[in-house]
């Protein structure tokens, strides 16, 4: 199954119960506008941890509705991740969203030892995008928490988007490994972790997607461009899911297509052990929203 709007991500949720977000220092005006309003759509039961008299402050000021929701005081933030963090821990939340906290401490609480939200697996960034010049939603990896993956990194970033796509009824995404050139070149290494993460799909050591690379952007959604180059692919042009090589190349792609294309956007954390909502300061109230959205679409709590 294709999806091609960001609004389908609702229908992924019609008759599944109501996700359990916890909000981290939710004295956050533009969060808590987003967490409420996917309250009030039926998505999911907020839990606010933070200051509570800022929280309902801010609602006071912008009219918020915080009838009914669970608000815990910690006016202290890192013990307010702690707190939201065990609260994910202990199945008393399905999500974890960051507040007015800063990124790193964040993930320092979820990659606690003791009562953080470890997996064993590589977190990592995945965004998915609305694209009025392409013909379906787009996924891009990683362009938020890994700086340099090595091919081990990059193996488990393209699982950890699998499993979310599939997730969505995606069933066997085509994955498009970035580089700047389409060839295989020894002087660059995107090429090579392309060519051997394209024969490691074929020979079935990474499943249920079908990889090809290296393959530079325009052959990742373009056939014509493909076609015009001579390159065959089975991906070119129906890309569900774009690798980048390195976190600058994802950031400046990121920050394009929602600057420069207008795209729609959500996105979240995979890798723990439940998923992350960990938007941007400079992301609009509707990539807060639909980040949430795609969240609890993802969860596995059913």
């Amino acid at each position: 199954m294709a999806l091609k709007h960001l609004s389908e991500l609702k229908q992924l949720l019609v008759d599944k119960p109501a996700r359990r977000l916890v909000l981290a220092a939710a004295q956050d005006h533009n969060s808590l506008s987003s967490v409420l309003m996917a309250a009030h759509d039926g998505f999911i039961e907020p839990i606010l941890v933070g200051d509570k008299d800022s929280i309902h402050n801010i609602a006071a000021q912008n009219n918020f509705d915080l009838t009914g929701v669970r608000v815990v005081h910690e006016p202290d933030s890192e013990m307010a991740i702690e707190i939201a963090v065990r609260m994910v821990r202990s199945n008393q939340a399905d999500i974890l969203m960051k507040g007015k906290v800063g990124t790193s401490n964040l993930l320092k609480g979820v990659l606690n030892k003791e009562w953080g939200l470890r997996s064993g697996s590589l977190l990592s960034h995945f965004a998915i995008f609305e694209v009025a010049a392409y013909h379906k939603l787009i996924a891009v990896t990683d362009v938020a928490m890994n700086i340099a993956p090595n091919l081990q990194d990059k193996i488990a970033i393209v699982n950890n988007s699998v499993a979310c796509l599939n997730r969505l009824g995606v069933d066997m995404p085509k994955v498009a490994v970035l580089g700047a050139v389409e060839m295989v070149s020894e002087n660059m290494q995107a090429t090579l972790d392309a060519a051997l993460l394209s024969k490691m799909n074929q020979r079935d050591q990474i499943r249920n997607c079908l990889i090809d690379g290296p393959l530079a952007f325009d052959n990742a959604i373009s056939l014509e461009s493909a076609i015009h180059k001579g390159i065959r692919s089975d991906v070119a042009g129906d890309t569900d899911l774009l690798l980048m090589p390195d976190i600058e190349v994802g950031n400046v792609l990121y920050k394009s297509m929602v600057f420069f294309a207008h795209a729609g956007v959500a996105a979240v954390i995979l890798g723990a052990t439940a998923p992350i909502v960990l938007t941007s300061r400079s992301d609009s109230d509707q990539a807060k929203y639909y980040s949430i959205v795609l969240a609890a679409a993802i969860s596995r709590k059913d």
